[in-house]
């Protein structure tokens, strides 16, 4: 299966959920492609953000790559594409080839069996508790998402 997590710019939620999601299917044996993109194109090439990466380190994620703009072609690559808010799922949607179903694209919360259908608060104006409570968020989610894969839910 491979999954697409995408956040506003690539940097801080995405990446984490991208972590997330890897730790916790490496723990459960199975195998998953995940790769993480923003909607928007403001830190291209940027590594995650520094007090993204010092928050999720302290948990023993690592956070790496470099941030990059997801592309219409990536909703089709995809077997699951998982936005953090509403509003990147709205601006994905905008960009899904026609047809695609609707289940492909949804919200990385919906797994999250403490708050289904929410957003992932974005951290970055905020201070350091809120970049804590994402990864904790993202791993909870996470660990769901797999326990339904790995029962054949998905």
């Amino acid at each position: 299966m491979r999954i697409l997590m995408v956040c506003l710019g690539n940097i801080c939620r995405s990446p984490t959920a991208e972590a997330a999601l890897r730790e916790a299917a490496d723990e459960a044996g199975i195998d998953i492609e995940v790769d993480s993109a923003g909607t928007g194109a403001w830190h291209v090439g940027n590594p995650p953000d520094e007090r993204m990466t010092a928050a999720a380190r302290e948990v023993g994620l690592t956070l790496d790559g470099a941030a990059r703009q997801v592309t219409p072609e990536d909703l089709d690559d995809y077997d699951l594409v998982l936005a953090m808010d509403l509003e990147n799922l709205r601006d994905l949607r905008s960009i899904a080839p026609t047809g695609l179903p609707d289940d492909r694209i949804r919200l990385f919360r919906s797994f999250d069996p403490e708050g289904p259908d929410e957003d992932v608060p974005d951290p970055y104006y905020g201070g350091p508790r809120g970049f804590s409570d994402v990864v904790t968020m993202a791993r909870r989610t996470a660990g769901e998402l797999v326990r339904r894969i790995d029962a054949g839910e998905l």
